[in-house]
């Protein structure tokens, strides 16, 4: 196990994703109907679940997943971009 100096800080992720109006807007269809993927201690494995989940819906071209830095709500003086994995 290792110790917290050498631990890598968790950078909570949120993997979401649903049907949107249309292909030019971030408005969803229907927010019951919202696929929670869900949370992850860093970018890079939410970006892996992001992927996998959009390519399960790649023939609907309304469905459309994100990646939500859920830290950086939750902790807004906390790391920055610079600090992920991406």
């Amino acid at each position: 196990m290792p110790n917290k100096a050498s631990a890598k800080k968790q950078l909570l992720h949120l993997v979401v994703g649903g049907e949107v109006q249309d292909l030019e807007t971030v408005e969803f269809r229907d927010l019951k109907a919202m696929d929670f993927v869900g949370a992850y201690p860093n970018y890079a494995e939410a970006r892996d679940a992001w992927k996998s989940a959009s390519q399960r819906t790649v023939d609907n071209a309304h469905m459309r997943y994100f990646v939500i830095h859920a830290h950086r709500l939750i902790d807004p003086d906390g790391p920055t971009p610079d600090d992920e994995d991406h």
